[in-house]
């Protein structure tokens, strides 16, 4: 079994790599320190299960599932046990909360080499999102880099088929993924569909035209986005 372990702490990294020797089995394939480096290797070096830390310095734990995606297993390992329930809303393998001993490392094991259904953690991730408070960034995979951009930089974002294009702080980013399914991730009090193809950041408004049969929506860099009757019925509501 091709094992990564990522933790921003040596001596817990250390730890693990110590209990998973006792396995012969085990190849332990990369060890990383942060987030953005997790995201490379799991994608790079397809490990079967990765032990992976909730609270590190540039991405979490749960945004590294987000980008590296459902081919590998992960066991969650952590201090901190207020994660446990959303770690199995994404169906992790399993949970360690440190200190755990070797037995409960073990045990940990047996269930992922048990562990024959492997779930697509990409769609209960967007289940749990839509069960939990909006969310304040959203992550961009461009290559080899991971763009981290506040929800509240966010002029407005255009739908493109199976993808979406964002503009915040007058650049643009495409993200694989629907703009139905991003809206409801997003805070429904600052984004508002105006447009079957458009998703707009209340805050971005400088004004909104009324032409012979539609509406135009001019933001604060003159961008002009087209508005539909139902989302100018919106936009007032929520501006009155």
């Amino acid at each position: 079994m091709r094992v990564i372990i990522v933790d921003d702490e040596d001596l817990a990294r250390g730890l693990v790599r110590e209990f998973l020797s006792k396995h012969a089995d085990i190849d332990i394939v990369a060890e990383c320190a942060n987030g953005f480096d997790a995201v490379k290797a799991i994608t790079e070096l397809e490990p079967d299960l990765v032990f992976l830390d909730i609270q590190m310095p540039k991405l979490n734990g749960f945004e590294v599932v987000e980008l590296a995606g459902a081919k590998a297993r992960y066991i969650f390992v952590t201090a901190f046990d207020q994660y446990a329930l959303k770690a199995f809303d994404i169906h992790a393998v399993d949970y360690l909360l440190k200190p755990f001993s070797q037995q409960r490392l073990d045990a940990a094991l047996a269930h992922a080499r048990t562990s024959v259904a492997k779930v697509g953690v990409d769609a209960v991730l967007r289940e749990a999102a839509q069960r939990n408070k909006p969310l304040e960034r959203v992550l961009i995979r461009d290559g080899a880099r991971v763009h981290i951009i506040a929800a509240g930089q966010i002029d407005y974002i255009e739908a493109q088929d199976d993808y979406v294009r964002i503009c915040a702080d007058g650049k643009h980013y495409l993200k694989n993924q629907r703009l139905s399914e991003l809206e409801s991730q997003l805070d429904a009090a600052l984004f508002v569909r105006i447009h079957r193809s458009w998703l707009l950041n209340l805050g971005a408004i400088e004004r909104i035209e009324q032409g012979r049969d539609s509406h135009t929506a001019i933001l604060r860099d003159g961008t002009r986005l087209p508005v539909s009757r139902s989302g100018y019925q919106k936009v007032r509501a929520l501006i009155g």
